[in-house]
């Protein structure tokens, strides 16, 4: 029997899943009375460099938070979550990432240079690629509220930004 579109499923291929239908469906199985929908920002300050790469300030964006030497989380009593700034020199051995729902046994955040690109960024100033790397990075710690990261944190990130005269911002989220 040979497979055909509009036919049963191939057993040899893979069915495509769908995040948004599955995340929907979790929600509404743990009570939240609106279904889960995919951020969406429709004023997004997106636009074209006013200058080269190699001559403008990139700051780095990240989802993790400040390592503070923890291995375990006691989720009830985790600190609110807040954007930051935070000097990149000199350069944080870890971010702290144990907080955050991932398949910890599958895979590790050890590897910072996996999640968080400073250490290329540099590379890449040394190499004059971009024109220099900001002073300080900046956290946008996950949170799963559309409202707070746009009414909150990226308005907060982007005074930051302007404030180290950031051309470009790079996000590199977990």
């Amino acid at each position: 029997m040979s497979f055909q579109e509009g036919s049963e499923v191939d057993p040899g291929r893979r069915v495509f899943v769908s995040y948004i239908d599955k995340s929907r469906e979790y929600y509404l199985a743990q009570g939240y009375g609106n279904p889960y929908r995919w951020a969406w920002n429709s004023q997004v300050p997106f636009e074209p460099l006013a200058k080269p790469l190699a001559e403008c300030r990139v700051g780095l964006v990240t989802t993790s938070v400040i390592d503070v030497g923890q291995e375990a989380v006691d989720f009830a009593s985790s600190p609110p979550k807040s954007s930051y700034a935070y000097p990149s020199d000199p350069m944080p051995e870890r971010l702290f990432t144990m907080n955050l729902p991932w398949d910890k046994e599958a895979t590790n955040t050890d590897d910072l240079g996996s999640f968080f690109q400073l250490r290329a960024l540099r590379e890449f100033q040394a190499e004059g690629r971009v024109g220099s790397v900001s002073s300080r990075f900046y956290g946008v710690p996950t949170e799963y509220s559309q409202r707070k990261t746009n009414t909150v944190d990226a308005p907060e990130v982007l005074r930051f930004c302007r404030e180290d005269g950031v051309d470009v911002a790079l996000l590199a989220g977990l």
